[in-house]
């Protein structure tokens, strides 16, 4: 075909296919519009409905949390009202107090005015019967001296010299009381604290000798120690210091010197030599160097082991020294470590007991004759040597003050000082403790006679008990019971300051009266 003729059919075609296409389309779409909108509707009435529901929930929920607050804000609204009518009645209360109060203090204001009135007319009144009372003592001491014949400063004078005659007796009898009461409960109390100490530090004790034995295996040892012509024995003495006693005593060798380090050195020395068989001058002075060095080694570890078992820390090692040397020293035959140690044992519990500081008394216990191991040739009283030394070396003020004060020689400035002196004597005082010289026994006898003599109206002296107590007899007819109450404490007092002694001394005041007649 012509192709003018192809291009408009294939328009119309097209056209009409469009024409059906959207008709179909449109009927089509209306139905789906239609559908769309009713289904929107439905989900629009779905939601209206749910929101709906959801807001009377919440709104239900929203009215019983109002409701539980109000209910809590209405308890606590009650609680407080209740608090503040609490309150308010209490403060009525005091206000009525108060008030009480007030009108019994206006009271007592108008009855102590009233009191004063009547204290100013007592006074005036008293005062009117004093000069009263003033005329007529005048009048009847002028009647007095006409009928005595005494004037008023002579009587005066005699009575107050009667007044004092009483009055001395009263207080002594006051003084007696007290006293006594005093003496017995301060020595009840005493002898607890110091029983219980003596108790629980309980010591065996055995008294330090000046010799020193040492047993060879035969006789025949003896010629080899004495050496040819003496030259073994006169090295060993030159380089111990002591003297070795060959006799006739079976198996036995004596080592005698006063100084223990030195014979302790003898007798290790002596004993090394025995068993090694060589016995000569130059094997002597080995032996007796060596030995002589591991025993001051052994002191030092004395005095450490002896600080660690009384607890004791930070000790100089020069009183550590000191303390170990204290081993081979001796105080009137007693072992001088051992007595320090008991008595820094009784010092603690005594301390312990009262409420001090137990570990400080220890120290000063241990420490307080550190003096008697210094050389000799520093000069002076022990108890300031040991001083000196524990000041030297920044010992606690307390235990410096101790050491020294033990023998009074400064002033006590602590309750420790006291006990540290107390603990000394229960020590040395122990039965077997101690050995004194037969002079020195015999002097301090003597020189405790005297004292008790050297009082007005003491007739006779008798020192007893190896001079734990003296006895004295008074003239009767010179001293009355009161007086030999007084010379009893004054003659202790003068004991103590002039003396010195282990333990106590009893003193004895006797007043005895005796009247004798014969019948024939």
């Amino acid at each position: 075909m012509e192709l003018y003729i192809i291009i408009p059919m294939i328009v119309v075609i097209v056209a009409l296919f469009f024409y059906l296409g959207w008709m179909f389309n449109s009927k089509v779409g209306k139905k789906s519009i239609i559908s769309a909108e009713e289904r929107a509707k439905q989900i629009l009435a779905d939601t209206q409905k749910e929101a709906n529901n959801l807001k009377r929930e919440k709104l239900l929920e929203v009215k019983d949390e109002w409701y539980k607050k109000k209910l809590e804000f209405d308890s606590e609204v009650n609680a407080k009202k209740q608090k503040l009518s609490h309150l308010e009645k209490q403060l009525i209360a005091r206000e009525e107090n108060i008030e009480k109060k007030f009108d019994i203090v206006i009271k007592k204001e108008k009855e102590n005015k009233q009191f004063e009135k009547e204290l100013n007319d007592l006074k005036k009144e008293y005062e009117n019967r004093l000069i009263e009372i003033q005329k007529l003592e005048s009048e009847q001491n002028i009647r007095l001296e006409r009928i005595s014949g005494l004037s008023a400063e002579e009587a005066k004078n005699m009575l107050m010299e009667n007044m004092v005659n009483q009055a001395k007796s009263e207080v002594s009898h006051i003084i007696k009381e007290i006293h006594d009461k005093a003496k017995a409960e301060a020595k009840k109390e005493a002898q607890k604290i110091i029983v219980q100490a003596i108790q629980r530090t309980a010591a065996d004790h055995s008294i330090e000798t000046t010799v020193s034995v040492v047993q060879i295996q035969n006789d025949e040892l003896k010629g080899r120690i004495i050496g040819k012509e003496g030259r073994n024995i006169r090295s060993f003495e030159a380089a111990t210091g002591v003297d070795v006693i060959v006799d006739d005593t079976p198996e036995a060798v004596i080592l005698s010197s006063f100084d223990q380090f030195r014979r302790e050195v003898a007798r290790v020395s002596l004993e090394r030599l025995i068993l090694d068989g060589r016995i000569h001058p130059a094997r002597i002075e080995e032996v007796v160097e060596k030995v002589r060095q591991e025993l001051e080694e052994e002191m030092i570890r004395e005095g450490e082991n002896t600080a660690l078992q009384l607890g004791l820390h930070n000790v100089h090692p020069e009183l550590v020294k000191h303390i170990g040397k204290m081993k081979y020293r001796s105080s009137y035959g007693q072992n001088l470590l051992q007595h320090s140690v008991e008595v820094a044992y009784l010092t603690g519990v005594m301390a312990a007991e009262l409420g001090l500081d137990p570990m400080l008394a220890k120290r000063a216990g241990l420490l307080h004759d550190i003096g008697k191991t210094v050389d000799k040739n520093v000069e002076g009283p022990h108890a300031l040597i040991g001083y000196d030394l524990t000041k030297k070396f920044k010992e606690h003020p307390i235990v410096v003050n101790a050491v020294g004060s033990h023998h009074e020689d400064i002033e006590m400035e602590h309750p420790i000082a006291a006990l540290v002196q107390s603990a000394d004597a229960i020590s040395g005082a122990r039965p077997g403790a101690r050995r004194e010289p037969l002079e020195g026994y015999v002097k301090r006898l003597e020189s405790l006679e005297s004292i008790a003599k050297s009082f007005e109206g003491v007739a006779k002296t008798y020192a007893i008990q190896a001079g734990r107590e003296i006895r004295v007899v008074v003239e009767h007819d010179k001293i009355d019971d009161m007086e030999a109450e007084r010379l009893a404490k004054d003659l202790a007092t003068k004991i103590e300051t002039e003396m010195e002694y282990p333990g106590q001394i009893k003193v004895t005041v006797i007043r005895e009266v005796r009247k004798i007649n014969y019948a024939k």
